[in-house]
């Protein structure tokens, strides 16, 4: 299953409502959301920083972690950034892949 990097950052209401149902109620509150698209938690953390939150998630397919993203971006307390991530076998097959494609200027 497709692995993703889910990064979030809280707006100021967003971080009262993080003070309200700390970090757990947070974790319980994606754990669900993930498991209700057939999906698993690897991974969540806090940070400091640009972030407030990163989460390793796997999900079924684009389409799923897309509707996780817009369902936590849409009520305005979070914004969330979504990388795809490829295992190093994946990383390998992508570069043995035969294409025709030519560069700029070439």
């Amino acid at each position: 299953m497709p692995k993703y990097l889910v990064e979030g950052t809280y707006s100021a209401e967003g971080l009262r409502g993080l003070q309200r149902d700390k970090g757990s109620g947070r974790k319980q509150a994606v754990v669900k959301a993930v498991e209700s698209l057939e999906g698993r938690v690897e991974s969540f953390y806090f940070a400091l920083g640009e972030r407030d939150v990163v989460v390793i998630a796997e999900l079924p397919d684009a389409v799923s972690v897309a509707a996780l993203s817009l369902a936590a971006s849409s009520g305005g307390l979070v914004r969330t950034r979504v990388t795809t991530l490829l295992s190093v076998e994946d990383t390998d097959r992508a570069l043995t892949k035969k294409l025709d494609y030519r560069g700029p200027g070439a």
